[in-house]
């Protein structure tokens, strides 16, 4: 059991981003015309529109959550006049709101990626795989905050995932902290890891990119033609 404690709370983030810095290098120096988002506007729409904006907003709106909840420690929070019954209430109605939407607009990207013949034809595996992940990232989050609003054994991530995850980006983790945690919530955090393990190799990789070129690029003038 401690073995199988250390790999996967020592061992396997590391892991990860090993993979994560070198598939980066090597996408980027094999096939920098296909670091893209790979739209597919053109084929369908209507789907596009509501899952990406939903799914783009609700992911925006959790991250900032798990931001403020895991890498702000407790006490920080609190010094600045964040109780934990305001945080609690917060990250509750908040983060349920953005998980929410987030997993209505994975749902209508699965559905469009899926059932629609042309999209379907277009894709590749890696745009499979990664919106399934994160489907699955984001349905087993939401059954950890449904697991927390009911669970009555005072389990606080605050005190346990969020030392742990500073513990990794300090390169001190502590796998002991990990002990307590319930399943749903160790099951979330490997397949948030795993997402980062594919990400150099899907169309994800569109998140790093910044069109800073545009912004000193010469205009584009159109002329109407006699």
């Amino acid at each position: 059991m401690s073995w199988g404690s250390q790999f996967l709370w020592v061992i396997y983030p590391y892991m990860i981003l090993i993979i994560f810095l070198v598939g980066l290098y090597y996408r980027y120096q094999t096939d920098q015309f296909g670091w893209t988002a790979k739209s597919s506007e053109m084929l369908e729409k209507k789907k596009l529109r509501w899952g990406s904006n939903l799914f783009h907003i609700g992911i925006m709106l959790v991250f900032f959550g798990h931001v403020g909840g895991i890498l702000i420690p407790k006490s920080w929070l609190e010094s600045l006049g964040v109780s934990d019954h305001l945080y609690h209430t917060m990250a509750l109605w908040i983060g349920s709101a953005a998980g929410l939407m987030t997993l209505i607009g994975c749902i209508i990207l699965v559905i469009r990626r899926f059932l629609d013949a042309r999209i379907r034809r277009t894709s590749s595996f890696g745009d499979m795989l990664s919106i399934i992940l994160l489907t699955l990232i984001v349905v087993v989050g939401m059954a950890a905050t449904l697991f927390n609003m009911t669970d009555r054994s005072g389990f606080d991530y605050r005190e346990t995932i969020g030392p742990w995850m500073r513990g990794v980006m300090l390169f001190m983790p502590d796998y002991k902290l990990m002990n307590t945690v319930p399943i749903i919530f160790k099951v979330h955090i490997i397949l948030g890891l795993a997402l980062f393990a594919v990400f150099p190799f899907t169309r994800l990789v569109h998140m790093l990119s910044m069109p800073i070129k545009y912004l000193s690029r010469s205009y584009v003038v159109y002329r109407k033609r006699k």
